[in-house]
């Protein structure tokens, strides 16, 4: 959002400028005027539920104002109506596109300013809207300042409970490290005891073969003792 700043203008009545909004003056003024002359409950009610997307600027400017009036001039949110609100043209970029044959076409990025001018009913209009309300059976004071603040209760809420579920997966995701870390030791060393295993069989298989060899070079050392004893008796012979 743009900068919100308190204006000073002689109209009467807490302000709040939101200034180079990039939206063109025309689509701005356009919701300024469903809002123009309501209470600050209707107005916010309206933006709310408005399809403009400069709708969510115009609301915060509007909440800017109406903090302006309780903080600085001690005015009840509820007694507060839109006394003015309009858009002025801010500066325009200018930016180009390319054509065909070379040529350009000139692209306009509009910006504004919104003023939003927030004043306090006079007490014959109080009494008239309270009067209303108490035929339709509903309370003035139960409607802007109240729901501004449920907003802000259920906004906060919302981020303790992100919070609590974003820390319960991180214990989670913990725990299942955990559990696939010991699962991969396992195999470790379930993989190391038959690598220990295959290890010993190889090292027996060696010995027994080299058993087998020294019996087979002994009985052939005595083979060729025998002949040449053989050979000998019957040189003499």
């Amino acid at each position: 959002m743009a900068a919100v700043a308190v204006g000073t203008e002689t109209r009467p009545g807490s302000r709040a400028v939101a200034r180079y909004v990039r939206s063109s003056a025309f689509k701005a003024r356009e919701v300024l005027d469903l809002v123009r002359g309501k209470s600050y409950s209707e107005a916010r009610e309206i933006l709310t539920f408005s399809e403009r997307r400069i709708s969510d600027t115009i609301a915060k400017c509007l909440d800017s104002a109406v903090a302006n009036a309780e903080h600085n001039d001690d005015l009840d949110g509820d007694e507060l109506f839109v006394a003015a609100c309009y858009a002025d043209e801010g500066p325009t970029l200018k930016r180009w596109r390319p054509r065909a044959r070379g040529r350009a076409t000139r692209i306009r990025k509009r910006t504004c300013h919104i003023t939003v001018v927030v004043a306090r009913y006079s007490d014959e209009e109080l009494a008239a809207i309270d009067a209303r309300m108490a035929l339709k059976g509903s309370g003035r004071r139960s409607s802007a300042a109240e729901a501004r603040r449920r907003r802000v209760a259920a906004s906060r809420e919302r981020d303790a409970a992100r919070e609590e579920e974003h820390d319960h997966e991180h214990d989670e995701e913990g725990i299942e490290t955990f559990e696939e870390e010991l699962d991969d030791e396992a195999l470790e060393e379930e993989v190391d005891d038959a690598a220990d295993e295959v290890e010993d069989d190889i090292e027996d298989t060696a010995d027994e073969d080299e058993t087998d060899d020294d019996g087979d070079e002994t009985a052939a050392v005595a083979e060729a003792e025998e002949d040449n004893e053989t050979e000998e008796d019957e040189k003499e012979s």
